[in-house]
């Protein structure tokens, strides 16, 4: 009889522990483009950075742009 209880605990355990892993893998998936979302201000400013030290860019350019995005 306790051994039912055990095998059954065990069978639950078991699914549980491959639903909360199924769950946490779907939301590592989404939550990683957030990350970059949050980054895009600094990215663009780094860009911009980069682009007026090429001489992509002159300095009313690089200063009309950086209103723009801040």
């Amino acid at each position: 009889m306790m051994m039912g209880f055990g095998m059954m605990g065990g069978m639950l355990f078991f699914w549980v522990a491959i639903i909360i892993f199924s769950v946490l893998v779907v939301k590592g998936l989404f939550n990683s483009g957030d990350i970059r979302v949050k980054d895009i201000p600094n990215n663009a400013k780094h860009i911009l950075e980069e682009r007026y030290a090429r001489g992509e860019i002159t300095q009313e350019q690089y200063q009309t742009i950086l209103r723009d995005i801040s």
